[in-house]
């Protein structure tokens, strides 16, 4: 965003998105010192403020303001910048005067050099003014702004400033906050420890994101050891941790745009979501796709613009997107259930999918891929599209090591080949519940868990493979040919437990 870009154009109108009010009249003050123009605040407990020249008119209701501006900008041959504090709150009551009053004097402000300036949180214009005035969007500060906030709070300390290592780390984990808000954690952080801990200030942005419910920073990440199977996934994974690298870019690879991750509920894929941040060695996000969709008109396509801001201030990250088809299912119908509303923020995502130039690795799994519309499955979007099928032999008795060893058991002392076996056509999840309810039926008689104990489990078990025969029938047949297979194939062919086979790996 260059405010100078459009105020030297003659933009008579701009609404700056943002809850740094104090940042956004500072970047509206640096403006007009280069313009060499006038700048002035309204807010309703202030009044008319001249910023540049330190006086003000007590104006406290917006119509009267609007007049004093007016006048201001009639007798005056200098060009004025008036920046209008929360004035959204008013035009939410649509009062047909203030609207008609903000469209003549944006009219006047546009022959003769004026500019008016609406700032606050969120943009609901009425349909009167959507057209008048241009709706920016105030990027998250980036690490050059954060240092200015970090290095003023250390010298208030009496701190000596930070060495370039801990620095850059410092700015990293600050990354996504606003500046009060990195403000805050900084000085957090020396309350708590004397020193300006990334950790600790991680720690406060995580708390920060997932207060504001639309993103959050996944903490906990699993590694490749916590995944049985999925061979060919894990290759493809570690691949492409090098290029996110300067030295990727030097031999003329792109940044890598995600990974689309589709197949039957229970078999890893929000495992192998997290763990892609451990592979990748990247910061993880959530996003919740249900909080994105907002009642009030014009929320939704905010949200997601909040999102994509945050996630590419972040950025180098990775954006997860859980059961993705949830939130973007319907919007191949004619949007009059919502009023259009999935279409629109379903086609922004796309479009920043498509040109993004930010390195925000988007991680999507979808359990029903047939409700995904088809321009989502396309090439482009995504770098690549794997489907997880139920696991072979292999895979299970991978996964029941794991299992076993992670509820602090010996696995060497259970036969996971006779396991596997016996868990033909289970899941991942499955074979996990079915362990946990052996350790819940030894546990009660107090011991450890035994053979019969599993066999007895594994039989009370009834498998999503056949509780939902047909549908993953269709799934696997719909993946054959079109999405590559995430796990590996053995020589001697693909395992019977599947009712169909398995599509040939291209690693």
């Amino acid at each position: 965003m260059n405010l100078i870009t459009y105020l030297r154009a003659g933009y008579p109108g701009l609404v700056l998105v943002t809850p740094e009010e104090a940042r956004a009249e500072a970047e509206l003050a640096a403006a007009c010192r280069e313009l060499q123009r006038n700048l002035h605040a309204w807010s309703a407990t202030d009044g008319l403020v001249d910023v540049t020249r330190c006086s003000s008119i007590d104006c406290f209701d917006p119509l009267d303001a609007l007049a004093r501006v007016e006048a201001l900008f009639r007798q005056s041959e200098t060009r004025h910048i008036v920046m209008f504090r929360d004035l959204q709150m008013y035009l939410d009551q649509s009062d047909p005067v203030l609207v008609r009053r903000l469209k003549d004097l944006l009219r006047l402000a546009k022959g003769n050099g004026h500019a008016l300036v609406l700032t606050g949180c969120r943009s609901k214009l009425p349909p009167e003014l959507e057209h008048e005035v241009s709706v920016i969007d105030l990027n998250l500060p980036d690490s050059t702004k954060l240092g200015s906030v970090l290095d003023g709070i250390l010298t208030s300390a009496d701190q000596p400033l930070l060495q370039d290592g801990i620095r850059e780390s410092v700015l990293h984990a600050a990354l996504g906050l606003t500046t009060i808000e990195a403000e805050n954690a900084f000085a957090l952080s020396l309350v708590e420890c004397g020193r300006i801990d990334p950790i600790l200030v991680a720690r406060e942005k995580a708390r920060t994101l997932k207060r504001g419910g639309l993103v959050e920073v996944v903490e906990a990440k699993p590694n490749l050891d916590d995944i049985g199977g999925l061979d060919a996934l894990k290759r493809w994974l570690s691949q492409r941790r090098p290029a996110f690298g300067a030295a990727a870019r030097d031999y003329g690879l792109p940044v890598p745009k995600g990974l689309l991750i589709v197949g039957i509920p229970g078999t890893g894929k929000s495992l192998t979501a997290k763990a892609t941040a451990s592979i990748l060695q990247l910061p993880l996000l959530r996003l919740d796709m249900g909080r994105v969709f907002g009642g009030i008109v014009g929320q939704s396509e905010a949200n997601l613009r909040s999102v994509i801001r945050t996630a590419e201030a972040i950025a180098p990250c990775i954006l997860w997107i859980d059961e993705i088809e949830k939130g973007f299912g319907g919007s191949t119908g004619g949007g009059s259930s919502d009023g259009g509303t999935s279409s629109r923020v379903f086609g922004s995502f796309l479009s920043w999918m498509q040109e993004k130039e930010k390195p925000v690795f988007v991680v999507a799994t979808a359990n029903d891929v047939s409700q995904l519309p088809p321009e989502f499955l396309r090439k482009g979007r995504f770098d690549e599209m794997f489907f997880v099928d139920l696991p072979d032999a292999g895979e299970r008795g991978a996964i029941w090591k794991i299992v076993i060893s992670r509820h602090r058991r010996d696995s060497g002392a259970c036969d996971l080949a006779a396991l596997s076996k016996a868990t033909e056509g289970f899941t991942g999840a499955e074979i996990e519940g079915a362990y946990r309810e052996a350790l819940h039926e030894a546990f009660a008689e107090g011991r450890e868990p035994t053979a019969a104990d599993l066999r007895a489990a594994i039989a009370a078990t009834t498998p999503v493979s056949k509780l939902m025969k047909e549908r993953i029938e269709v799934l696997q047949t719909w993946a054959k040919g079109r999405a590559r297979e995430a796990g590996a194939v053995s020589q001697a062919g693909p395992s019977s437990s599947r009712p169909s086979p398995r599509v040939q790996s291209l690693n």
